[in-house]
Order: C-alpha cells, then structure tokens, then sequence
C-alpha cells in the first residue's frame, strides 16, 4: 500500500473518513456572556478527568462561535438526545441567526450563565481553564462547574455521516 503525505488532500480525506468511522455523541455548545450568545454543533468532546471534573472541547477556529467561546471563557456542553436531531443541525448549519438557533428549544441556565437545554441527556456547565491551538481547531480545557441530568435520557450519536438513536427503546439484547 502506497504512503500519501500528511498534507496530501487524499489523505485528509482518508482522515476525515476514518473519523467518520469513531461514533461520537452529539452536543451544542453554547456560550453566554460579554462577547453575546452562541453556539455550535460539536461531536469532539471527552473526559478528561474526575478530580477535579474536567472536559475537553474541539472547536474549529473557523467556526463563527469559537471567538464568542473563547471570549466568554464559559460554556455548556449539552448531550443531545434522539429528540434532537433537527435541533443540532441547526446549530450545525450556516446562515441561521443566534435567535433562530435558540428559538427551536428551551433554555434555561445554571453557574456559569451559559444557555443549558432544557430537555438535555446531560447539561455540563464549564469555564474554560485553559486553550490550545491544534492545526484548525481550539481545544478548550474546561472545568466542570455544575452539572443537570435528564431523569431517562437517550442519546443521540453520529457515526458514518448519519445520526443514530440510543436509549431504552433502542437498545440492542446483549445476549
């Protein structure tokens, strides 16, 4: 098999194919604070650690909310669930507004001020601790302030380009 160079265009398409292979759950971040309101449709969001309560958020630089992020120093990463889906491609897609985004849900808030979506599987609410630039993306290390839990939740995941339901109701028999 013949070797591309990491800055070959196949071979960031070759990337981008793998990485649609990783399923990943699906979030809105959003912001709230001196620099306004915002937010984006992530999938690149992981632990870092319990002690202390720590996350960590990819954002690309391009993105029209990162600045409004990184400016605010706060934000919530609000775990979708199935119910969700036409809600994070709204906040996945160009050319709607802010308030058209907020507009398709409920929102409330908790520590930080960030908005937290009120039907979330799970709403964490951060400040940013610390930033990296990595190539095109910002990666937030981020301190986990408060946290709300849906009482059942399901879960929405992406994987191979195409959203895919979790929960009770489609849950897969183990045995």
């Amino acid at each position: 098999m013949a070797q591309a160079s990491p800055s070959d265009p196949m071979q960031k398409q070759a990337f981008r194919d793998a990485m649609s292979r990783l399923g990943a759950a699906v979030n809105i971040v959003t912001t709230d604070g001196p620099a306004g309101r915002h937010g984006l449709t992530v999938s690149a969001v992981c632990s870092v650690t319990d002690e202390p309560p720590t996350l960590l958020v990819c954002i690309n630089q391009s993105a029209g909310a990162h600045d409004v992020v990184a400016a605010n120093g706060r934000l919530c990463v609000n775990v979708l669930g199935a119910q969700h889906e036409s809600l994070s491609d709204a906040f996945g897609r160009r050319g709607l507004s802010t308030d058209e985004r907020y507009a398709r849900a409920r929102w409330g808030t908790l520590q930080s001020g960030a908005p937290v979506l009120a039907d979330a599987a799970v709403s964490l609410d951060c400040k940013i601790a610390r930033a990296e630039q990595v190539g095109t993306h910002s990666v937030f290390f981020c301190s986990v302030l408060d946290i709300a839990i849906a009482g059942e939740p399901n879960g929405l995941i992406y994987f191979n380009r195409l959203y895919h339901p979790l929960g009770p109701a489609h849950a897969v028999a183990a045995r």
